[in-house]
């Protein structure tokens, strides 16, 4: 195969329906699949159906507030793919979701979970409203009836919600317990990221952080590079980025610098992180007057000379306009897509390794799936087991990722998109089409 374009193709390796902007990270996903599609030689029908979502749906979603009044909520639900076993994907509330948002989130999961080796396909979910403005019964009320609308959708062998943007294990817990009542059983594994005591997993909370460390350090043995001789950066302080930092720091790297919505802390001899930790926990969830560091802005932040990037923020925080002053090594993308399409190619032409989110970040799915499993089995594994399973799948990716940049010559991302989509392709030429 070639990586050369085909332009008897090119016509064809278009995103369906309406084009989002090319800075937004949903916009970059597509073009990278439209790449790696290219590589792939993929031929018209086959784009076609990996590109379009098998069901989409919305939803009306009456709730009656605590004044008595009734609110009409919309709700969402897509399911991109389910070629690969039952679709996976997060539930989020927030004012602004819309359909295209969840629509290319779900065809996101596809791929992360295809990277990974996980058996499933991609979905995602959302509910347009403000959590903040909800109390806490409105909010279970908006829940259970959102979930009573899925109840052909959800379920533990079709489509498994999970925790994403304002929702967590409560809300996860609301529509274990809806499903359970309507099929009259108690079913756990129709949803991951449960309390522990409803079936929930060890280790869940710290999986994303983990995974992104795992890569990571299989990057720097790929580079000759000892992680004790490391200086780490990292974007983000909330719970992908504070655990990214400890085991980054537990395995003797020297964190320099690290930021949260308050700005960036910096510390060339090197950050103490269990201290800073706690300092966030007794300080409403902020670094905010945190003194044993420099305060540096976060743009500041993403330009440091260092081995290792984390940006475990938001997306688009690396993107043409300072692509070229960033002077870290290994890129770990520990959010979604905090590096915009337009600056891979500058990153790559300065020799910057970057480690896609949709494999750096998949520890999380990964942890979900033993979730499903554990519950499906009604046994349950220690966190010491979930973290072992953990850090040989998310090697063992990185492994087959870099077989396949070395292949063909190209980025750890463009490779990420090329064994995802080869996967699912493979396995749908396989079951055939069903007539």
């Amino acid at each position: 195969m070639s990586s050369k374009k085909d332009s008897s193709n090119s016509n064809f390796y278009k995103e369906p329906g309406p084009k989002l902007s090319a800075e937004s990270p949903f916009e970059s996903m597509m073009e990278r699949f439209r790449f790696a599609a290219e590589i792939l030689k993929l031929d018209e029908g086959m784009f076609q159906y990996l590109a379009s979502p098998v069901k989409q749906i919305i939803v009306s979603i009456p709730v009656v507030m605590d004044n008595g009044n009734i609110e009409v909520f919309e709700g969402y639900r897509v399911i991109h793919d389910n070629v690969l076993g039952p679709s996976k994907g997060g539930l989020r509330f927030a004012p602004d979701v819309n359909l295209e948002e969840v629509k290319a989130l779900a065809s996101w999961m596809t791929w992360k979970c295809a990277v990974v080796n996980v058996p499933f396909g991609g979905a995602k979910g959302g509910v347009r409203c403000n959590p903040k403005e909800l109390s806490m019964t409105e909010l279970e009320r908006l829940t259970r009836r959102y979930t009573a609308a899925m109840l052909e959708v959800f379920g533990p062998n079709k489509d498994i919600p999970a925790p994403d943007m304002n929702t967590n294990e409560q809300v996860m817990a609301w529509i274990m317990d809806t499903y359970s009542m309507n099929a009259q059983r108690t079913e756990t594994a129709v949803v991951t990221g449960k309390p522990i005591i409803l079936g929930g997993s060890q280790g869940r909370k710290e999986a994303t952080g983990r995974g992104v460390v795992t890569v990571t350090l299989a990057a720097l043995n790929k580079m000759g590079i000892m992680p004790n001789k490391t200086k780490v950066v990292v974007q983000g302080f909330g719970n992908v980025g504070s655990v990214s930092a400890q085991l980054m720091y537990e395995q003797g790297a020297k964190i320099i610098a690290v930021s949260d919505i308050s700005g960036g802390y910096y510390n060339e001899n090197g950050l103490d992180i269990p201290k800073m930790i706690t300092y966030v926990k007794n300080n409403n969830n902020s670094l905010e007057g945190f003194k044993e560091a420099e305060k540096i802005s976060n743009e500041q932040l993403l330009e440091l000379e260092c081995d290792v990037l984390i940006p475990a923020a938001k997306e688009d925080q690396i993107n043409r306009t300072n692509a070229h002053k960033i002077r870290a090594k290994i890129i770990a993308e520990g959010a979604n897509g905090p590096v915009t399409a337009n600056a891979d190619s500058i990153l790559e032409q300065n020799g910057v390794m970057v480690i896609p989110d949709i494999l750096a970040n998949a520890g999380g799915v990964t942890v979900s799936y033993f979730e499903w499993v554990q519950d499906r089995q009604g046994y349950f594994w220690t966190e010491e087991r979930v973290n072992r399973r953990l850090n040989r799948m998310m090697r063992n990716a990185f492994d087959n990722l870099y077989q396949v940049s070395e292949e063909y010559s190209i980025t750890l991302r463009q490779a990420a998109y090329v064994y995802a989509i080869n996967r699912v392709a493979t396995t749908l030429k396989l079951r055939g089409i069903y007539a």
